[in-house]
């Protein structure tokens, strides 16, 4: 299978389809997924003729399982890292839920410097920050981070499928499609990580402020966001983030879920497709 190993030793699984003189799109997973949560939209770029990257976060899906390393700093090297490897240049980044913050802090630090980003999609995103502080006191109170944390460690499997269940696609409304086959996945990439990398992870999501990064993007920026969304509220991510941006542009989604992009894919693709291109 293909790796690209880091600077600090660290195995970093990647995907790459497609034409490899194509504009890539680079994609960025979220907690505590893998680059298969990505597969709607790779298939979708790759028919539309462009090269698609995806990697697996270190301590998720089929990268190293390490101790260390658990933070948006490392996320945003290993991403780099991998871009390097692969020479990616004019790329579109893509990332959903604490994948965005991921893409954020890449293009911020890493990718604008070195001249290899052409634009950016914040999806579901957690910047620029979910814990409730002095700054953001719009944001969430640090017992339900203590909450995800008390899920992973005490019976991490049970928790991996009351999340896909519930609030992740908003298969707890009433009138919900549910799609048993869309929580299966979503467990199975899941327990393939660490718990490790799980649990450090909450804090990384939770606690990094992103602000510094988005008023450092200068790229062409399209955030998008449910707003129905029950894991990352829309009003203290999206609508916050759009403000800081030197060139965002937000569209939201009247009724869609945090996992709009599996459950709304066709919707989620056409706009992803329309801003590419454009």
């Amino acid at each position: 299978m293909p790796f690209v190993t880091t600077r600090d030793g660290v195995e970093i699984f990647y995907k790459d389809w497609g034409p490899k003189d194509a504009q890539p799109i680079v994609f960025h997973h979220g907690w505590p997924l893998s680059s298969d949560d990505w597969d709607a939209q790779m298939l979708f770029f790759l028919q539309n003729g462009y090269r698609v990257v995806a990697h697996d976060r270190r301590g998720h899906g089929r990268s190293a399982q390490v101790s260390e390393g658990h933070d948006m700093d490392h996320y945003a090297a290993d991403a780099f890292a991998v871009v390097e490897a692969l020479d990616l240049r004019n790329a579109v980044h893509i990332g959903h839920s604490t994948g965005g913050g991921e893409a954020a802090r890449y293009v911020a630090q890493h990718g604008e410097p070195a001249g290899r980003v052409a634009k950016a999609v914040l999806v579901s995103a957690v910047p620029p920050i979910m814990l409730k502080t002095e700054a953001y006191p719009g944001g969430l109170p640090r017992e339900v981070f203590d909450g995800f944390r008390q899920g992973v460690a005490a019976n991490r499997a049970q928790f991996f499928l009351d999340v896909p269940t519930g609030p992740f696609y908003g298969f707890n409304r009433e009138g919900a499609t549910v799609h048993q086959g869309v929580i299966m996945n979503w467990w199975r990439q899941a327990m393939m990580g660490s718990a490790k990398a799980h649990y450090d992870g909450v804090k990384a999501f939770s606690e990094t402020d992103q602000t510094d990064d988005l008023k450092a993007i200068s790229v062409p920026t399209l955030v998008l966001h449910g707003e129905d969304d029950q894991v990352v509220p829309i009003d203290n991510s999206a609508r916050l983030s759009v403000k800081l941006l030197q060139n965002g542009r937000l569209k939201t989604y009247p009724g869609f879920s945090h996992g709009m992009l599996t459950v709304n894919a066709e919707t989620l693709n056409a706009d992803l497709l329309a801003f590419v291109k454009n």
